[in-house]
């Protein structure tokens, strides 16, 4: 996968995680289901992202712009 659909899988996951969060606003009865939602997509971001970066530093390769 090359970098710009990683960024684009990051955008999508936290924005997501944003959508958990404006709910849980709207919701108190549901609000700490959602945030950990939100939450667990915010990991994934931020998981994807780490990978990412620790293959291309294994790899010595540049950044793909």
């Amino acid at each position: 996968m090359n970098g710009h659909a990683i960024l684009e899988n990051v955008r999508r996951y936290r924005g997501i995680a944003s959508l958990y969060r404006q709910t849980a606003a709207f919701r108190p009865g549901q609000r700490w289901s959602l945030l950990e939602q939100a939450g667990e997509w915010e990991a994934r971001a931020l998981s994807e992202l780490e990978a990412y970066f620790a293959a291309r530093m294994d790899y010595g390769t540049p950044l793909a712009a």
